[in-house]
């Protein structure tokens, strides 16, 4: 394709397909991409979308499904085949606004064959709602931590369980917040061990790092 090169091979070398990158690509290459890779492995899954990328996709490839939430596009197997999910990620937000961040690491890593138990709006305002959920967990392989303001809900997290956790700061906050750097500089400064960070709302980075975890811990 003159706008894009497909990578076709990704699965093979490290276990996951090519994923789409929806935002800011201009309408006629998205619709291009999506058909070309849909014709190709019969289901594609992109981040970033809009509603609009979604109808025009949607034109095209009429099983396209889209969550406003996590702008998540994705289309399903031509024949209808599903995976059965491994093991056990869990996500948790500090906040109800951090969700939609949240939701893109969840459902990037059940696209990818992972169980995930979401627990949201468990922030450190209010710590007991984070200690009454300890055992699910532990119970997990590995926890992504999701938080805007302070970001201080994975150095918490981080001193509790026996897991990996891997932290996502986001662009929830006031002024101060700097869109979401102040997060990210926390996240990064954390004295807690075991944890590691992503880039400031990158939900997807989260759920395929998590996923990778979990295969490991599940083989």
């Amino acid at each position: 394709m003159e706008h894009a090169n497909l990578d076709f091979d990704r699965q093979n070398r490290t276990g996951f397909p090519e994923v789409i990158f929806c935002e800011g690509k201009p309408d006629e290459f998205l619709v291009d991409i999506y058909k070309k890779m849909y014709d190709r492995d019969g289901q594609v899954f992109g981040t970033r979308a809009t509603e609009h990328q979604y109808n025009i996709v949607n034109t095209i490839l009429p099983d396209a499904s889209y969550d406003k939430i996590s702008r998540i596009l994705k289309v399903a197997p031509k024949d209808g085949r599903s995976q059965e999910l491994i093991g056990n990620i869990a996500v948790v937000t500090a906040g109800t606004a951090d969700i939609p961040v949240a939701e893109e690491a969840a459902q990037t890593a059940e696209y990818f064959g992972s169980k995930v138990t979401r627990v949201f709006d468990v922030g450190v305002s209010g710590i007991h709602r984070l200690l009454a959920n300890t055992d699910a967990l532990n119970q997990a392989n590995c926890v992504v931590a999701v938080a805007g303001m302070e970001g201080a809900l994975a150095s918490v997290v981080g001193g509790l369980v026996r897991v990996p956790v891997i932290a996502v700061p986001t662009s929830v906050g006031y002024g101060a917040n700097l869109g979401g750097l102040s997060a990210l500089l926390t996240m990064i400064n954390s004295c807690a061990n075991g944890i590691s960070v992503v880039n400031i709302d990158n939900g997807y980075g989260a759920g395929y790092i998590a996923t990778q975890i979990n295969r490991l811990a599940e083989r």
